[in-house]
């Protein structure tokens, strides 16, 4: 498919989800932590009215801002709300004109959350899997009303999110028909194993060093998705677990395509040159694969080896380099992180684990 697109018409997205510490350097989740707790920091930023225009509420009101709580939400039996459980927090940015635009949004809005968590003591910190939690069980166990209400793939698989840390990196085009975005969508989710190890960050488990570089990754990806788009048009929809084409909730979000697999980065500077990777396979035209749900067994394997795989170094030059060929010469710059990256056989997890192993201390490694 040929997508004869000015790239200056793309528009972006960013939703940052990231896990916190404590003022005594304590991971911070569900185990420890409460909603309430974690809402302080919310009350004290601000909220842009003309964010609603693009950026949905939700049902409960928790998305009213820019930064809110990722968590998971309790009900009583006759579907009352009670609680929500916390797991850290997300910035996300509004539809934005361009991808730098994207980048210097959220890092100002980053900023912003930095300032009012510090009188609680809460720091940021930089891992995509819960390093000391192995599973989450709501407890009580999700009642009659709760099973009925979660009819969705990814309703039904939302207690794996209570354990990652990741972003959406969304763009959109006014020139793609909805089986252009359809079909991108699927080839994002081919392709998803040869672009997450750029990301990795996430080489913890119960505790201690994991076999690999994204626990996340083996977690998640194939029980939930790697890539998603929406539409208004309901006939393009094709069911499917977990779901790769979904319904648009608001109307700015028709045509709009979702990457999911990335791990929480190192640093928000790489999602230039992430946004670039994705661009770059949208535009081009020379990347046969597709597919429907993202291969699991294939994300396994990427996460547990990342680039010492032979088979996953050679995927990753591929699309790196059809990326490359397809953006304009001003984008091009943006991937040169990505190839120093394959040319060192180096994710940002394998600087994790140097700390690690310097400190003898995951909290050293992941502050």
């Amino acid at each position: 498919m040929t997508l004869p697109l000015n790239i200056e018409g793309f528009r972006f997205g960013i939703e940052h989800e990231y896990a916190v510490t404590g003022s005594e350097g304590r991971f911070l989740d569900f185990s420890n932590s409460s909603f309430e707790d974690f809402d302080r920091v919310i009350e004290a930023l601000p909220t842009i009215e003309s964010d609603t225009q693009t950026l949905r509420t939700g049902d409960l009101g928790i998305k009213l801002k820019r930064w809110y709580i990722e968590g998971f939400e309790r009900f009583s039996t006759d579907g009352s709300y009670q609680r929500t459980l916390p797991k850290g927090f997300e910035i996300r940015t509004p539809i934005c004109e361009s991808l730098d635009v994207a980048v210097d949004t959220l890092s100002h809005d980053f900023a912003l959350w930095v300032a009012a968590a510090k009188p609680f003591g809460y720091q940021p910190c930089w891992t995509a899997f819960n390093p000391y939690q192995v599973e989450f069980v709501p407890d009580p166990p999700l009642n009659a009303w709760e099973l009925q209400d979660r009819s969705t793939p990814e309703e039904q698989t939302a207690h794996i999110h209570m354990l990652t840390y990741g972003p959406d990196i969304s763009f959109s085009h006014p020139s793609l028909s909805v089986d252009q975005s359809i079909d991108i969508a699927k080839k994002l989710s081919y392709y998803s194993p040869f672009l997450v190890p750029f990301s990795f960050s996430s080489p913890f488990y119960a505790g201690a060093l994991w076999q690999g570089y994204s626990r996340r990754t083996y977690y998640r990806t194939g029980q939930r998705p790697a890539a998603l788009v929406f539409t208004d048009d309901h006939s393009k929809i094709i069911p499917s677990f977990p779901t790769l084409i979904d319904k648009a909730r608001v109307p700015a979000e028709a045509g709009r395509i979702e990457f999911k697999a990335f791990d929480c980065p190192p640093d928000l500077d790489l999602y230039r040159a992430l946004g670039a990777l994705l661009i770059g396979l949208a535009l081009d035209d020379s990347l046969p694969g597709r597919l429907l749900t993202p291969d699991g067994a294939l994300h396994k394997h990427v996460a547990t080896h990342a680039f010492d795989a032979a088979d996953i170094a050679e995927g990753c030059a591929e699309v790196l380099a059809a990326a490359r060929a397809a953006l304009p010469d001003s984008w091009q710059p943006k991937l040169d992180r990505l190839d120093d990256m394959l040319a060192a056989k180096r994710t940002p997890a394998h600087d994790m684990i140097d700390r690690y192993r310097e400190s003898g201390s995951i909290r050293a490694a992941i502050q």
